[in-house]
């Protein structure tokens, strides 16, 4: 690493201050998240309201999606990009942990880690995942049903999301600690509403559509972001821009992907200032993207869909090794 690659970084900070764009946004997270917390408990109303229905189901994708968006805050929270005071930030960090279902204690110590290292194959607890390859040392490693499953990862890919919030709740439980009664309580308040209000058949589709659904748009929301790029491995000489830069994506799409990604969709910003507000990620978007250009760095950008395409079309290759070993 040279001594102005140990300066970039320096410099673009520079830039960023100085645009105020790392200045707290409270006005915009206090109307998200009292627009989150209105629809969400309305859609609580409308269940009980509704009783035993089928039409219960689209409740359970409504709950889906504002469970989405109220992890998005307690991501942004985690961050610390909401309030100046870390207090405030862990009121409601755990105030929608609550809500969601997902430690908050845990999550944070696993997204920092994944933040610290992105992409790193042995320090990223992200690609870290036992039923997908993301090297071909990965696949190696994988036997029976798990070496199966990465085989066909691209094609079991998107199924496989479907099970993603059952998982993060069972994570939650597991890792999350002082937070474990938080957690049970969630589950058990959760299905005791789900069970009082309806039959055994239209609980159990329920719960399957609301979680399934839950975990899909999580999955679908963070994936883009760095599979597909590369992978780093012990030694690598990346500065701190270059590392953060090169292993990450940005989507276009305005502000309908703004919305519907949590503002995810501007990776490479996120991850250069985590702590910078969500409505400031695509002004500083234009600086850093500009930054790059002018110093030759790869600056990778792409639709929703085709940032999907570039995920499958990886796994795909990743897996290639396993399937000719079949």
């Amino acid at each position: 690493m040279t001594l102005r690659q140990a300066s970039d970084f320096a410099q673009l900070s520079t830039e960023i201050k100085q645009a105020g764009l790392l200045a707290r946004r409270r006005g915009y997270y206090i109307a998200r998240i009292s627009a989150n917390l209105l629809v969400y408990a309305g859609a609580w109303v409308t269940f009980a309201l509704l009783g035993d229905s089928w039409w219960q189901l689209a409740v359970a994708a409504v709950l889906a999606f504002m469970s989405t968006q109220l992890a998005f805050i307690g991501h942004d929270a985690g961050h610390k990009q909401i309030f100046a005071s870390r207090r405030w930030n862990e009121i409601i960090g755990y105030g929608h942990s609550g809500l969601v279902g997902v430690s908050y204690d845990w999550w944070v110590g696993k997204h920092n880690r994944h933040h610290a290292n992105p992409n790193h194959e042995d320090e990223d607890p992200d690609v870290d995942i036992s039923v997908l390859a993301f090297t071909q040392r990965q696949g190696e490693s994988k036997q029976g049903l798990l070496r199966w499953i990465a085989s066909h990862q691209a094609a079991l890919f998107f199924p496989l999301l479907l099970l993603e919030g059952f998982a993060l709740h069972w994570h939650s439980i597991r890792h999350s600690g002082r937070e474990r009664a938080l957690m049970i309580a969630n589950v058990v308040v959760y299905l005791t509403a789900v069970f009082w209000v309806l039959s055994p058949v239209y609980a159990i589709a329920f719960v399957l559509v609301h979680q399934a659904l839950w975990g899909f748009y999580m999955g679908c929301s963070f994936a883009p972001n760095h599979k597909g790029m590369p992978v780093l491995s012990a030694g690598h000489t990346l500065d701190f821009l270059r590392k953060q830069v090169l292993t990450s994506r940005n989507v276009r799409g305005g502000w309908f992907v703004d919305f519907l990604l949590g503002g995810l969709n501007y990776q490479i910003e996120h991850h250069l200032f985590p702590s910078m507000p969500r409505p400031n990620l695509k002004h500083a978007q234009l600086i850093v993207s500009e930054f790059c250009q002018q110093r030759g760095i790869s600056y990778a950008q792409c639709g929703l869909f085709r940032s999907y395409g570039y995920v499958l079309e990886y796994l795909h290759e990743v897996a290639a090794p396993l399937r000719k070993a079949a």
